[in-house]
């Protein structure tokens, strides 16, 4: 009888784990799916994607798209201000072009 409360024990404790493990797993996943065209998106949509880029920022980027055209690079953020290195190694992976 012993032997059969542990395994019982053992199994539910197994059982619960389970999707405590697979809600920690998902949010990573669905953060990786968020990204923004900045050739096409407007401030709004641009400050919500990207980390460290607030409303003024986004809409920087799209005054400079405006006057400068579509952007070739995703690279090519760092020329507006405001927007350097650390704010593109960040969003790298938000970024797109097309």
């Amino acid at each position: 009888m012993r032997k059969l409360v542990t395994a019982f024990c053992l199994l539910m404790t197994c059982w619960l784990a389970v999707p405590a493990l697979a809600d920690e797993a998902m949010p990573a996943a669905s953060e990786a799916a968020i990204s923004v065209n900045i050739n096409t998106a407007g401030a709004d949509e641009i400050a919500e994607v990207l980390q460290g880029v607030g409303q003024a920022k986004a809409q920087a980027i799209v005054d400079y798209r405006e006057q400068n055209g579509a952007f070739t690079s995703v690279d090519g953020i760092t020329a507006v201000k405001g927007i350097g290195p650390s704010t593109l190694a960040n969003n790298s992976d938000r970024i797109k072009l097309q």
